[in-house]
């Protein structure tokens, strides 16, 4: 194994959390009901309720009552911007790279477990609190860094260059689905918001189960392992996360053209970056895998 029992039980919950604090946005990022994501934010109040009522069922906290009536009182300020977004991206990023550092040189499990808590607690206030991202989100960033610095440190100290070589690709997959975005060579269509979600959600449960089945001593046959059914599994995860990215740039791109308040710049870019650190550390996974072949 590449880390120790404790460490490994760790990397599985945070993949578990990542993928997990997802679901909350599901219904605005992967547009489940276009009826209702199409006039999210409409400054109409009436047609807001119209809509509500189409989602109310689905009993999705961040889309409840309180939700819409938290959006629609911002309907008077300034609007986000697609490039207002990307200076946020870029921000957090900075910010994640700074706690990195930090975790990567004390490499204590202290620190680790409770930054992953931390950025755990700061994700679901802005998941549930969007209004809130431009304050929860550096806390994430920072707190998500210190997490990422010390699984790394651990990484490499068994495989040394494996940490250089998973940023290298991340970025890469990042370059390359933004290329297929911006040139529509891949359009984000109903049917691949509906694809990307399901499977993110049997990810997510994949993960869960054998985090529970780790408690008692044991793990989900094959998926953890360097065979080929692990590596094979680790690919289509890497390339679920890679296409999340599209859903991503998709989101950035709606909420620029219907208007939605400027601390959704700060919102959009937490989304992008709790992708990119799920793409990072399933690559990171996967190159394990195949190091140990």
């Amino acid at each position: 194994m590449i880390l120790s029992s404790e460490k490994n039980k760790v990397v599985i919950s945070l993949n578990v959390l990542r993928c997990w604090v997802r679901k909350p946005h599901f219904l605005i990022r992967y547009n489940v009901l276009p009826s209702a994501h199409k006039d999210f934010w409409t400054p109409s109040e009436d047609l807001a309720k119209i809509r509500l009522q189409k989602v109310v069922c689905m009993a999705n906290p961040a889309l409840s009552e309180k939700f819409f009536n938290r959006v629609s009182s911002y309907a008077g300020e300034s609007k986000m911007t697609i490039s207002g977004a990307v200076n946020k991206t870029g921000l957090l990023l900075l910010l994640m790279v700074g706690g990195a550092i930090l975790g990567w040189n004390t490499g204590s499990p202290v620190i680790m477990i409770g930054s992953i808590v931390v950025a755990l607690i700061a994700a679901m206030v802005v998941i549930f609190s969007p209004q809130r991202a431009p304050y929860w989100s550096p806390i994430y960033a920072v707190a998500e860094g210190l997490a990422l610095g010390a699984i790394s440190a651990s990484y490499t100290y068994r495989y040394p260059g494996i940490v250089s070589n998973a940023l290298m690709l991340t970025i890469g997959c990042l370059g390359i689905m933004l290329a297929l975005y911006r040139f529509k060579i891949i359009q984000v269509t109903d049917r691949l918001r509906t694809i990307l979600m399901t499977a993110t959600m049997a990810i997510a449960l994949t993960y869960l189960i054998s985090m529970v089945m780790g408690f008692f001593g044991t793990q989900m046959p094959m998926i953890h392992q360097s065979s080929p059914v692990g590596i094979a599994f680790s690919v289509i995860v890497v390339g679920v996360a890679a296409f999340n990215l599209l859903i991503d740039f998709d989101l950035i791109e709606k909420l620029d053209q219907r208007g939605a308040p400027k601390f959704m710049e700060w919102y959009a870019a937490f989304a992008l970056i709790l992708t990119l650190v799920w793409l990072y550390m399933e690559i990171l996974r996967l190159l394990s895998k195949l190091n140990r072949r």
